[in-house]
């Protein structure tokens, strides 16, 4: 079971209170687990990723284990933590200006 933690916009999107949890057949990769997000709440489609090239959204990053995974490929594996369950998988709006 992969854990997702969403910024507060979208899990209000989502309709989520907490971590969303999805089960995630291996090689489990980012792109996996945005997939299956996707797949599980498509109120989310075109919010984390642009629909038509699959990269992510400009002030979007990804966090594990304390690593900023954001310019990894998606389809690198995502640490045994995460795929563990023992730790979440963070999309982060991240935050700009002056």
């Amino acid at each position: 079971m992969i854990r997702v933690v969403l910024p507060a916009h979208l899990r209000k999107l989502a309709g989520v209170g907490g971590e969303v949890r999805l089960d995630v057949p291996p090689p489990v990769t980012l792109r996996a687990v945005l997939e299956a997000l996707e797949a599980h709440h498509p109120m989310l489609r075109g919010t984390v990723r642009d629909h038509g090239t699959g990269r992510r959204r400009p002030f979007v990053r990804f966090f594990a284990c304390e690593e900023d995974l954001s310019h990894e490929p998606p389809d690198a594996p995502l640490p045994a933590a995460v795929t563990a369950g023992d730790e979440p998988l963070l999309i982060v709006g991240a935050m700009a200006g002056g």
